[in-house]
C-alpha cells in the first residue's frame, strides 16, 4: 500500500514534529505511570483505571505511528516557491465575499494543516479546489453545501 503525500508548509511540520516529540517522551512516560499505578491497585477485571489507560496508550502509539507516516511522506511547501500571480498551496488569499460584503483572507494549505476557525483552508475543500489557480481579480463562485458563494480575488501573498 503506498502512503498518500502529505503536503506541509513549514509550520505545520514544525507542529507534527513537535506533537510527535511530545508523544514520544512526555505522554508515553504519563501513560507508562498511569498505567503501573492501575496494576498497583490489584484486580484486573474490574479495574477501570487501568482499562482507561490501557485505551489511552494505544491511542498514543497508534498517533505516534500515523504521525511517523506523514512526516515520512511529508512534501514541504517552500514558501520562497510560492508564487503571487495565482493562488497556490502555501498563498494566502484575500477575497471579498460578495455575499457577506466581506474581506476574508485564507492560507491555502494541506489538509493536514487545515482550520477553518483560523482561515486555514485545505487546497482539496470546496472553496481551496475553486481558488487555486485563479488570478488576482478573477470573480470564483464556489458551490458548497448551503448554495453557491462568490468571490473576487483581491491579492495573493505569500
Amino acid at each position: 500500500m503506498q502512503n498518500k503525500e502529505v503536503v506541509l508548509t513549514y509550520e505545520g511540520l514544525q507542529k507534527l514534529e513537535q506533537e510527535l516529540e511530545n508523544l514520544k517522551t512526555v505522554r508515553r512516560r504519563e501513560v507508562a505511570e498511569r498505567i503501573k499505578q492501575a496494576l498497583s491497585f490489584g484486580d484486573l477485571s474490574e479495574n477501570s483505571e487501568y482499562d482507561e489507560a490501557k485505551n489511552e496508550q494505544a491511542y498514543v502509539e497508534g498517533r505516534i505511528v500515523q504521525l511517523e507516516n506523514m512526516l515520512k511522506n511529508a512534501k514541504v511547501i517552500d514558501e520562497d516557491e510560492v508564487k503571487t500571480d495565482a493562488v497556490s498551496i502555501g498563498s494566502k488569499v484575500k477575497v471579498f465575499d460578495l455575499e457577506f460584503d466581506e474581506e476574508v483572507e485564507y492560507h491555502i494549505v494541506g489538509s493536514t494543516e487545515a482550520d477553518p476557525s483560523k482561515y486555514k483552508i485545505s487546497y482539496e475543500s470546496p472553496v481551496g479546489k475553486a481558488l487555486i489557480g485563479k488570478k488576482k481579480g478573477t470573480m470564483v463562485e464556489v458551490e458548497v453545501p448551503d448554495g453557491v458563494i462568490k468571490f473576487k480575488i483581491l491579492e495573493i501573498n505569500k
